[in-house]
């Protein structure tokens, strides 16, 4: 099954014309990702655009797998980067707890899909599956923690706690160790999870990748590695200091003409907030400088330079020293990775969710001002997973997706009055009705015998209404109780399918499916999940 975004709460109209009506926006995408015919010369751009550094991504590449043992397959994708005939289908995640929502899971297979989808369209190119590992980013609250759902049905976040105050600037994420605070988080999950025959080889995997001594960037990549390393995806580090010296002319260009980058996207940002929105709030440069204590944005200061919450000013030759001997210190924005990412490599596509197309519509004009050609922005697939039980749930009390995707109160409620032997909704509006003209024909009478006994007859109204309405919500309290079975089992589907008032897919962790039907459920994802509908996609486990 599969339903319009349009027909989903909480879309953005920036991410639904770029869906459906590409006409309304193509001025700020200029490419739209379903013209095929504009496919081949899009490749021939990508794939002749010079690039000094190619023939030494494989090598970098390789490196970066020292301590992995990947597929044939994998190999073979990263020595194909050599070639002038291979293009790059990428897409990449922050380093989520335990993987990330399960939306990482349906970027990475929405890319190797649709690499094998173009290598039976177009021979003449080689397309390989790329993951940028977005290690460089530092919101540590939008990481640390991972959705279950408990025994009882109800939806439990279990978190990593550094034991850091909230304000402390950690720097890069990725290169954030664990503490022993890892194996308490481990435990978290193994006490949630009932014992079943699944559960010792995921919590195995799960403890062998995040334990103390690891980064946020290790275990998520030795997790993702296992999982998908098979279908050929290559994992890419974008710290590793040789890719931030191929970068340093992206940051030079970067730190010399930041007002000029800026005045653009200024321009574009208010151009979208007539009509759409912006995704992303502008700065006046798009770095960020590792200093001794954290992770700090590059603001102008005069003809210097200084650090965001820093009174550090730092001389712009002294900064643009530092970039010569030190470059893995710096690293881009949300605005400028793109660039860097297609800077490096020849990419045809970026997998994307709705908010990554919808801030791609700010970052088009840099890609001219730094010469780099700008891929086709692809839809991630979109899923919501919906087991056997849940199903049941659903045709029993004739429900529609929509009444699920909404506020689980109201679901409560509806579904209760529906099923409901006593309607006491119309019986407390027929109630109030009649007491509503009893009392204007009461008031009448009162007003020709004395005209203040008006105001007590409106305050003793005013007492009978409250406490109508309490009894009517204890009326209401007592249908729950009275249907418990029932609201059990809707709470179940409403947190299942749309935990938090959210997506599945954004909030629930694969361990959820994992654990019920074991890591194998992957491979299921993989066979079920379509990448060419470009609509919210419903499937029975």
């Amino acid at each position: 099954m599969f339903v319009s975004f349009s027909d989903l709460p909480g879309q953005h109209n920036l991410f639904l014309d770029y869906m459906y009506e590409f006409e309304n926006v193509k001025e700020f995408y200029h490419k739209n990702f379903r013209d095929t015919e504009l496919f081949k010369t899009h490749f021939l751009e990508v794939a002749e655009k010079k690039r000094s550094h190619r023939t030494l991504l494989p090598g970098i590449l390789h490196a970066q797998y020292e301590n992995f043992t990947p597929s044939k397959k994998t190999v073979e994708n990263i020595d194909l980067l050599s070639s002038d005939k291979t293009l790059a289908v990428v897409t990449g995640q922050q380093l989520g707890l335990y993987g990330g929502p399960l939306y990482t899971f349906y970027k990475i297979i929405t890319a190797i899909k649709l690499c094998a989808s173009l290598r039976e369209k177009y021979g003449d190119f080689n397309f390989v599956p790329v993951f940028w590992l977005e290690g460089d980013d530092h919101d540590f609250e939008e990481v640390r923690s991972a959705n279950l759902i408990s025994d009882n049905n109800e939806i439990v976040s279990v978190a990593y706690n550094d034991n850091e105050p909230a304000e402390t600037n950690r720097g890069s994420i990725g290169k954030l160790v664990f503490n022993g605070n890892i194996s308490a988080a481990n435990e978290e999950v193994n006490s949630i999870l009932r014992d079943n025959d699944f559960k010792p080889r995921l919590m195995e995997k799960l403890t062998a990748c995040y334990k103390e001594g690891e980064t946020f960037k290790s275990s998520f990549r030795r997790l993702l590695f296992d999982i998908f390393d098979e279908y050929g995806l290559i994992f890419f580090d974008p710290q590793d200091i040789k890719i931030k010296e191929i970068l340093k002319p992206v940051f030079r260009r970067e730190l010399e003409n930041f007002s000029e980058h800026t005045k653009e996207l200024v321009k574009v940002s208010a151009e979208l907030e007539e009509v759409y929105h912006a995704q992303v709030k502008v700065n006046p440069i798009n770095l960020f400088l590792d200093d001794d204590d954290g992770r700090y944005l590059i603001e102008p200061a005069d003809d210097d330079f200084r650090l965001k919450s820093k009174r550090k000013k730092i001389l712009k030759n002294t900064l643009l020293e530092i970039l010569d001997s030190n470059p893995q210190k710096f690293s881009p924005n949300v605005l400028l990775r793109p660039i860097c990412q297609d800077y490096i490599f020849p990419t045809a596509f970026y997998i994307g969710g709705p908010g990554e197309i919808s801030y791609f519509a700010q970052v088009i004009p840099l890609y001219g001002f730094f010469n780099v050609p700008q891929p086709l922005v692809y839809p991630r697939s979109s899923l919501t997973i919906v087991e056997k039980t849940i199903q049941k749930t659903i045709d029993k009390y004739n429900l529609r997706f929509s009444d699920l995707f909404s506020d689980k109160e109201m679901l409560f409620e509806n579904v209760i009055k529906s099923i409901s032997d006593m309607q006491f909704e119309q019986d407390f509006s027929a109630c109030e009705k009649e007491m509503d003209q009893a009392l204007d024909r009461l008031k009448g009478k009162l007003l020709s015998i004395d005209k203040t006994l008006n105001d007590a007859a409106s305050k003793v109204y005013e007492r009978v209404s409250q406490s109508l309405k309490i009894l009517k919500d204890k009326t209401n309290e007592a249908q729950k109780k009275k249907h418990e079975a029932t609201i059990r089992q809707l709470n179940k589907a409403s947190n299942v399918l749309f935990p938090n008032g959210n997506f599945q897919e954004r909030e629930l962790s694969f361990i959820y499916f994992a654990h019920k039907y074991g890591l194998d459920i992957i491979k299921w994802i993989y066979s079920e999940l379509a990448i060419n509908r470009f609509e919210h996609q419903i499937t029975e486990l």
